[in-house]
């Protein structure tokens, strides 16, 4: 079962790697069989299509934004809430392979716009902007918390032929949404 499972996340990211490289459209199955080393028998044992391929790697990143939101609703509304969840969720980008999911999807909108898995998360990261959110918050609140979240994901595109280290541009990324929340507590 784990070299199923090894195979399968192989699989995701291989296929990951090259449709952000040639675009989703522009890469075959048969691309991918050949970048793995294995017959396009064998990758269909894990998945008949692209579409599947896609779809195994949104519910991957929805699942782990559903159990980041169900955590961040079941905490009192403090700053130290929303603080912890900015850095939850910079974790789970930073950590593990969800930022080459999403690099992937930001060079591939045109193929996505109308895919229902990518809609989904699309609705996720909208109540994930909400929980960082009070009732009585100012649009600017709303804006500076809500900024925060995408401050994490700006930082591979903004910074990305920088020659910038990994590490470097994560905590930059990481200190600038701490300072958007810090200063969404407050209503200036």
């Amino acid at each position: 079962m784990r070299e199923q499972s090894d195979t399968r996340t192989r699989i995701q990211e291989i296929a990951l790697k090259l449709f952000t490289e040639q675009g989703y459209e522009a890469t075959s199955l048969r691309e991918i069989a050949e970048a793995l080393g294995v017959t396009k028998a064998a990758l269909y044992y894990h998945f008949k299509t692209k579409d599947d391929i896609i779809a195994s790697l949104a519910e991957d990143r929805r699942a782990g934004m559903e159990r980041l939101i169900k955590w961040a609703q079941n905490q009192p509304r403090t700053i130290e809430t929303r603080r912890e969840l900015v850095r939850r969720y910079a974790e789970d980008l930073y950590g593990s392979r969800h930022s080459a999911f999403i690099r992937f999807m930001e060079r591939n909108q045109t193929a996505l716009r109308d895919d229902p898995k990518v809609t989904k998360m699309r609705d996720l990261m909208t109540t994930m902007m909400k929980v960082l959110w009070d009732e009585g918050d100012s649009t600017t609140q709303r804006l500076r918390s809500s900024m925060a979240l995408f401050t994490l994901h700006a930082s591979w595109f903004v910074l990305q032929d920088e020659g910038i280290p990994y590490e470097e541009r994560k905590e930059a990324a990481l200190r600038v949404a701490m300072e958007l929340i810090d200063s969404a507590s407050r209503d200036d």
